[in-house]
């Protein structure tokens, strides 16, 4: 689906952005509703979040990704590539209503995974909320059936910690490294070269 909200970039929030050495993170942008739209549409991948949704629930969830940030400070970055701007998923941290505590989230859009996107907008991420914000080690609520998910969390230095019902579904808690933690640091070493 492609609208005319891709012919121009507004940004939206007041997010920072953030770099490593391959990516650039940073707010959302009205331009940025058509990859949310295709993967929320389209993409195998939303099994593990309750399965693919319509249109209007990714203009919602983009809606309200914008809101978050205007009320907590933090949310969802876009990730793209430094050089040529492509665009590869979310990374961001995430406080809604109810939740337990801040939680560290990620998705990759298709075509992205596989190439250490996810791992290298994490440790920005942690970093970022942990010397900016002054947030402690982080969660990340990862469905029991997202294997990718939770291999994510593992190489990222994350303990599980149990199974929880988080929003009315069950999720695997795994606690984050903080980001002044001797493997943090060296894995902003490796991501920021």
């Amino acid at each position: 689906m492609k609208s005319d909200r891709s012919l121009h970039s507004r940004v939206l929030t007041s997010a920072p952005v953030l770099t490593t050495g391959r990516l650039l993170l940073r707010g959302p942008q009205d331009s940025d509703l058509d990859a949310l739209t295709d993967m929320v549409t389209q993409s195998d991948r939303m099994k593990h979040v309750g399965g693919k949704g319509t249109s209007t629930e990714a203009w919602r969830a983009f809606i309200s990704g914008i809101g978050h940030w205007q009320m907590r400070d933090f949310g969802f970055f876009t990730i793209t590539d430094r050089n040529t701007g492509e665009t590869f998923g979310r990374c961001g941290l995430l406080r809604h209503v109810g939740w337990p505590e801040t939680e560290l989230a990620y998705h990759l859009f298709d075509g992205a995974e596989g190439r250490g996107i996810a791992y290298e907008a994490c440790v920005a991420v942690r970093r970022w909320a942990g010397e900016s914000l002054g947030l402690g080690p982080l969660a990340s609520f990862i469905a029991p059936a997202n294997a990718r998910s939770r291999a994510l969390a593992k190489r990222l230095g994350a303990v599980e910690e149990g199974l929880h019902v988080i929003d009315g579904d069950q999720a695997l808690v795994h606690r984050h490294l903080a980001h002044d933690a001797p493997l943090a640091r060296a894995q902003w070493l490796e991501v920021s070269q």
